[in-house]
């Protein structure tokens, strides 16, 4: 895929943010968007450790609000890879940020599709295992893109946009 620069939606404590960073190019980055910056300390100390603390620019604060700002400071189709694992009522609307931010090409990973099996309740007995029923559905019918699900772990949708 070549990818040199990559938006990781949900850090947490960052083990997703330091493999991806070790997989880019020295010249890569990957720009991490977190809302509670408590939990990236792990993460900080282990990417410096791994020298590739250099790769990755950590944003604290609502990921929906970090992607407005990075399309408003002209990140438009600069993205190579998004991936998104983090509040799951929110998943549409960073699915939406992701397809602006990403190039043509590129690919949305969705985290979390198969949610334990819960998205196969009806009704969904959470809001969170209804946001994740919305965006499968969406994702299943949106000609903007084209998809397959992994059905390892908890699932992981791969979108690639056309």
């Amino acid at each position: 895929m070549g990818a040199k620069r990559v938006l990781e939606v949900g850090v947490f404590r960052g083990s997703t943010t330091l493999a991806l960073a070790s997989a880019l190019p020295q010249e890569g980055e990957v720009v991490a968007l977190e809302l509670n910056g408590d939990f990236c300390s792990t993460g900080r100390r282990y990417w410096d450790k791994a020298g590739v603390g250099g790769k990755i620019d950590l944003r604290l604060g609502p990921a929906s609000e970090s992607m407005r700002l990075l399309l408003a400071e002209g990140g438009g189709g600069s993205f190579d890879l998004v991936f998104i694992d983090a509040n799951k009522a929110d998943y549409d609307d960073y699915y939406e940020h992701a397809l602006a931010l990403l190039r043509r090409g590129g690919v949305v990973a969705v985290d979390n599709t198969l949610w334990g099996g819960r998205v196969l309740e009806a009704p969904a007995a959470t809001a969170d295992t209804a946001a994740i029923q919305a965006i499968n559905d969406k994702l299943a019918s949106d000609p903007r893109v084209s998809i397959v699900m992994l059905g390892i772990a908890d699932g992981v949708t791969l979108c690639r946009k056309r």
